[in-house]
């Protein structure tokens, strides 16, 4: 993880510096996601894209790999429905 250090301007505007919005993927006028984490006391930066993979790349491993999660549950609900 590279480091840089950049300074806090009027109104507390921060300048993301060109080379880490290259890596990023951010253009000038996108939107990016800032959260802040109390126990690293670190605030972190992403795009929307970067949650969204990051999302998938939780959820994979429990992810049905003979289908559709929601199909499968559909067909439990269905199951219960008719047993009922």
């Amino acid at each position: 993880m590279s480091v840089i250090a950049v300074q806090v301007s009027h109104g507390g505007r921060i300048v993301i510096p060109a080379e880490i919005r290259q890596k990023m993927g951010v253009s000038i006028g996108d939107q990016v996601l800032l959260s802040w984490s109390d126990e690293a006391h670190e605030l972190r930066i992403a795009t929307r894209a970067q949650r969204l993979q990051r999302a998938r790349d939780l959820v994979k491993p429990y992810a049905n790999a003979k289908g559709s999660v929601v199909d499968a549950l559909i067909r439990e609900r269905r199951q219960a429905a008719a047993d009922e």
